[in-house]
């Protein structure tokens, strides 16, 4: 059975943005991803950024997991609401379940847990996320792992109608 993720896609009207000198329409937005941590990612960025996303433990609820990864991944508790946004399966197998949020976050002050990963025959401890940025729609498609596009699209499809 293919291991299964949950995780959240936190997003901002581009008129909320820092710095947003005028209103912009409100089905103009920003999606905040997370960019892996560890030296396997670390020259890699069209298609490796993610939503801030980890495993479902045994017995848990899904929505319940998504908060708690997100909340372990950038040190960000997220209060909600929460829309569900549905499943996606990434070329691994595994697959990810998500939601989305409307809220705001400092990249800045993202703070990570750690992982081990071996490298090079060696155990090192890395962030299991090194940055996280916030991406109009078309950039975050660009960015975001192939897979995952299809949630920024769900999204964009519900502030529509």
């Amino acid at each position: 059975m293919a291991s299964e993720s949950a995780g959240i896609l936190l997003y901002r009207r581009a008129s909320a943005r820092p710095g947003a000198e005028r209103e912009l329409p409100d089905d103009e937005f920003e999606v905040f991803l997370a960019h892996p941590g560890g030296p396997f990612w670390a020259g890699k960025d069209d298609g490796a950024w993610t939503i801030p996303k980890g495993l479902i433990e045994d017995g848990e609820d899904k929505l319940a997991a998504a908060i708690r990864e997100f909340d372990e991944e950038t040190g960000i508790r997220l209060k909600g609401p929460f829309v569900e946004l549905g499943s996606v399966r990434l070329k691994s197998g595994k697959v990810v379940h998500a939601w989305a949020c409307e809220g705001d976050a400092d990249p800045d002050q993202v703070r990570s847990n750690t992982v081990e990963v071996r490298w090079a025959g060696k155990t090192l401890t890395v962030p299991e996320v090194d940055r996280c940025a916030w991406f109009g729609p078309e950039a975050a498609i660009l960015k975001i792992n192939p897979a995952q596009a299809e949630l920024i699209l769900r999204l964009a499809r519900s502030m529509i109608g």
